[in-house]
C-alpha cells in the first residue's frame, strides 16, 4: 500500500459495530445477524451483502410515522464488512445491554434487526411549539449507531431534582425512562434556541442521559403539525 495512505486502512474487526475514524461506521455482517440501516448510508462493503429498502417489518412498525410513508430504513443481510456514513456526520456507537434509548429519527444510522423498536410520539411539546416530535425507541441486547452534527456531549441527568434543558433541534437521543416536558422561556426568543426559532426547550429529569449535538439546524428534525 502507498505509505501515505497506510494509516487509513481498516483496523482488525473487534466488535459487531465500531468506528472507522469519527465519521464512518464499520459493521461486521454475519448471516442470520441482520441490520437495519438508513437508506443511502452505505459507502462501501466487502464480501456478500444484500439490501432490501423499506422491508415489510419496517412498513408495519413505522406506518404511523410522519405522513405514513414509513421510516427511511433498509434491511442489510449477508457476510462481510459494511461501511456506513451520513454526509460526514460524527458516528456514535452504543452497545445496549438490555436497556433502551430513544433516538431522534434523523440521527439514527443503524441498529441490529433483532432489537425491539418502535416509533413513538413525544408528548408535552405541542402546546409550546404547535408541533409534535417523533422518536424511535430501541431496546434489548445489541448494537445501535447514531449520528451527530459535530462532536456530541452526553449529559448525565443524575436523578436529582434539577432539570436538564435542551433545544429540540440539538437533541440526538435520551434515556426513555426520563421525564420529558416542554418549557417556554419568557421574553427570550431572540436569545435561546436559535435553530428552533422558538423560545422553548425540552426539560429532562430523572435517572438517565441526554445526547446533544452542537447543531441547531431545524431541518434535521422530523416533525408534524399537532
Amino acid at each position: 500500500m502507498n505509505q501515505p495512505l497506510a494509516g487509513f486502512a481498516p483496523a482488525p474487526v473487534t466488535a459487531r459495530m465500531e468506528n472507522h475514524g469519527n465519521h464512518m461506521l464499520k459493521v461486521a455482517m454475519q448471516t442470520g445477524n441482520d441490520l437495519f440501516a438508513r437508506v443511502g448510508s452505505m459507502v462501501a462493503y466487502e464480501g456478500f451483502v444484500q439490501y432490501e429498502p423499506n422491508p415489510p417489518a419496517v412498513r408495519q412498525i413505522a406506518r404511523d410515522w410522519m405522513t405514513g410513508e414509513g421510516a427511511p430504513l433498509m434491511k442489510c443481510t449477508g457476510d462481510g464488512l459494511l461501511y456506513l456514513a451520513d454526509y460526514g456526520a460524527n458516528v456514535v456507537v452504543i452497545n445496549l445491554n438490555g436497556d433502551a434509548i430513544s433516538v431522534n429519527a434523523t440521527n439514527l444510522l443503524a441498529f441490529d434487526a433483532h432489537l425491539t423498536w418502535g416509533v413513538e410520539r413525544v408528548k408535552g411539546l405541542a402546546k409550546f411549539a404547535g408541533q409534535g416530535l417523533w422518536n424511535t425507541k430501541i431496546s434489548g441486547q445489541g448494537w445501535v449507531a447514531l449520528t451527530s452534527r459535530g462532536k456530541p456531549i452526553v449529559v448525565d441527568c443524575g436523578g436529582g431534582e434539577d432539570e436538564t434543558y435542551v433545544d429540540p433541534d440539538a437533541l440526538v437521543a435520551w434515556s426513555p425512562n426520563l421525564k420529558v416536558k416542554g418549557k417556554r422561556s419568557f421574553n427570550a426568543q431572540s436569545l435561546i434556541g436559535r435553530g428552533s426559532g422558538e423560545a422553548y426547550q425540552m426539560a429532562f429529569s430523572g435517572q438517565g442521559i441526554v445526547v446533544v449535538q452542537p447543531s441547531e439546524d431545524s431541518t434535521d428534525r422530523l416533525r408534524v403539525r399537532g
